[in-house]
């Protein structure tokens, strides 16, 4: 009789204690919404072997831009931070600021982390790292450096605003991408605002990756993309830019489906490419 009555005097203890524990293992940390994700929140994303080069955010619809910020044709560039890192470049764009030159002005400014340090993978000689543009040299024409309207200009080539180091792959192949993307809707006559931020963990002078983000006026074109700053069988050292040969990484390829579009624009509009 006695247990009996223990037993009933502790079984509310025992259906609390497990009440609480329940509720301790339910509960979770909030997630940061990706509409709501910073440059540093994403700087302390890290590439795994095997990876997609390239990560859709928010369901493809940008997060920081909206089509009624459009102003007249320019760009904003943001300058150098104090390590002489680039940092984000918006264009404001119309069909007037795409072109080419026949004279291409020498690129000498050496962007953060540059090293140009050919590597043999495989037995073929790779040059891993690109001078890229922030805002793709054939989407600057008619803009100074500054960013301004001066017609006549021959595009952003050189400029330190604009440039950053950036890997072969990620230059030539997921950055080619969505620059065309933009250069098509340029040339149907929209209004594009494209923005672009290299993502640099901590102080290091190379960047993990690059957050871009295009909407036209008429909303016919988007994307909130991150693509990161990686090679296929080369390792960086984002801290310097230093690279080294592993086989052990791999970064899948990916489609070329955008060069017949290119190839395209060049014999009907005579456009000259280099992202």
């Amino acid at each position: 009789m006695r247990k009996n009555i223990l037993l009933l005097l502790l079984t509310p203890l025992l259906l609390a204690g497990c009440s609480t524990t329940s509720g301790q293992a339910t509960s979770a940390t909030p997630t940061v919404k990706q509409s709501e994700l910073t440059a540093k929140q994403i700087s302390e994303w890290t590439y795994k072997s095997g990876e997609k080069s390239v990560k859709v955010l928010n369901n493809d619809k940008p997060s920081n831009i909206k089509k009624t910020d459009f102003d007249q044709s320019h760009i904003d560039y943001s300058g150098l931070d104090n390590l002489n890192r680039t940092k984000t470049a918006t264009a404001y764009l119309t069909r007037n600021n795409l072109g080419r030159s026949n004279t291409r002005t020498e690129q000498t400014w050496r962007p953060t982390g540059w090293h140009n340090e050919p590597k043999y993978v495989d037995g073929t000689r790779v040059i891993p790292q690109n001078r890229g543009h922030l805002i793709a040299y054939t989407m600057t024409f008619n803009l100074n450096k500054s960013g301004q309207t001066q017609q006549g200009e021959l595009g952003s080539i050189d400029n330190p605003y604009n440039l950053f180091t950036q890997t072969e792959f990620s230059n030539q192949k997921t950055m080619t991408q969505v620059e065309q993307q933009v250069r098509d809707a340029l040339a149907q006559n929209k209004k594009v605002i494209y923005k672009v931020t290299p993502i640099f963990r901590g102080q290091e002078l190379m960047a993990r990756g690059v957050w871009v983000q295009a909407l036209s006026t008429d909303g016919s074109l988007k994307f909130n993309r991150y693509l990161w700053n990686v090679q296929d069988k080369v390792n960086f050292d984002y801290a310097t830019g230093r690279s080294k040969v592993d086989r052990d990484l791999k970064v899948p390829a990916v489609s070329n489906s955008h060069q017949k579009y290119y190839h395209h624009y060049k014999k009907q509009r005579n456009y000259h490419h280099n992202s």
